[in-house]
């Protein structure tokens, strides 16, 4: 193991680090490949979870979490990724998509109801904002939200949904058209929709070459009718609430990448001491050796990043920097994620490609971070905004 932490990283979080190892270790290790093949979402596990309070890191007290804040997730989000990366976003989106709307925005009424279960891991939370025909570009979003009667009706469809379909999902919270604004765009908003109501469809689990572990739906509205109290912050400020949400999101998901890379590195390593080739193990090869030294980087560059863009959240920074560390962190760790997987199927050759391994399912896993929470052109772009560049 060739874990290189943070020189600042504190002992709650080395202690945390090692809980969920040994955890990730025990529970999830010995059937990810069966899990794998078969597209299962393992709900006992993510009970256990909830048990070990990982869904209730950034959570107050009063909800049952225990307010440990963005880093405390990235050390779980990160050390689950280790070992696979779906159950790794299954708590990342929980987390930041499910509960942290809610915690941000909900009223008491709304946090009362929902936050408890969610916090506990009894309940999922999902976000219902990509669209078959609106992804980096909210704007164009085609679900509509009317308010009737003292009720929301909503109609339309979403696309690449995590946590909407499993057995234990409680809430979608959708993003919804509820107007035009005086300027003429799209007036956004966000409603709480129980996964109980009628005309809420869960359409067939999507077949992703990514993430198979995770519970990703795509969704249909067909006349959803919620009360007009299930708004989720004020009318109109839905598009608001989502770009926020997806900046802490963001961090969770380069924390992600930062596992993966670590998974890639101890396996490179080990692989590269073992494997023989022309008389001696393949790591005596420079051209092997330097690709793996140049892992070792990656990684300390992606943790670095990940970990200073979450201290500036919990330490309340202004916005935009924190926005900005964000971005720079998801964009670097991600895309080294993939190069890593690449390196590391390199350096296991045939072995490498095998489906029965591990390695290959880092390399389909990897690439899925570059595209969510915002792709790694959508990255660059706010990053070259927040230095001040009019790019559009």
């Amino acid at each position: 193991m060739h874990t290189m932490h943070t020189a600042q990283e504190s002992a709650e979080h080395t202690q945390l680090r090692q809980t969920i190892r040994e955890f990730a270790a025990a529970e999830i290790a010995p059937n990810l490949s069966q899990w794998d093949r078969d597209r299962y979402f393992p709900v006992d596990v993510v009970r256990k979870m909830g048990e070990l309070g990982l869904f209730g890191l950034t959570a107050p007290e009063e909800f049952g979490g225990s307010g440990k804040g963005l880093a405390a997730l990235c050390v779980a989000v990160e050390e689950l990724g280790r070992v696979d990366q779906s159950i790794g976003i299954t708590l990342g989106a929980a987390v930041g998509l499910g509960i942290n709307p809610l915690l941000v925005h909900g009223t008491p009424e709304q946090q009362a109801r929902w936050l408890p279960d969610l916090v506990a891991g009894r309940a999922l939370g999902a976000f219902g904002l990509t669209e078959p025909g609106a992804g980096s570009d909210a704007s164009a979003m085609a679900t509509t939200a009317e308010l009737l009667g003292g009720e929301w009706v909503i109609n339309g469809a979403k696309q690449f949904i995590t946590n909407s379909g499993t057995g234990i999902t409680s809430i979608c919270t959708v993003a919804a058209r509820t107007g035009t604004k005086p300027d003429g765009t799209a007036e956004i908003s966000t409603i709480i929709v129980p996964t109980d109501t009628p005309g809420f469809v869960v359409e067939p689990l999507h077949d992703k070459m990514s993430w198979r572990i995770c519970d990703t739906h795509p969704l249909t509205f067909r006349d959803v009718r919620v009360p007009e109290e299930n708004l989720l912050g004020p009318r109109g400020e839905g598009f608001k609430l989502c770009v926020q949400s997806l900046n802490s999101g963001r961090v969770a998901v380069a924390a992600l990448a930062v596992g993966c890379i670590q998974a890639m590195l101890d396996a490179a390593v080990e692989r590269a001491g073992v494997r023989p080739t022309f008389g001696g193990p393949i790591g005596r090869k420079q051209g092997v050796a330097f690709q793996i030294a140049d892992l070792a980087v990656m990684l300390e560059a992606s943790r670095a990043l990940t970990y200073r863009a979450a201290a500036l959240k919990d330490d309340d920074a202004p916005l935009a920097e924190f926005r900005q560390a964000a971005s720079i962190a998801k964009l670097y760790a991600t895309e080294s994620a993939v190069t890593a997987t690449r390196i590391a199927s390199q350096v296991f050759g045939g072995y490498g490609v095998m489906e029965d391994g591990p390695i290959a399912r880092f390399y389909r896993d990897a690439k899925v971070l570059e595209i969510g929470e915002g792709t790694s052109e959508l990255q660059r772009m706010l990053i070259a905004r927040g230095l001040g560049l009019p790019v559009e």
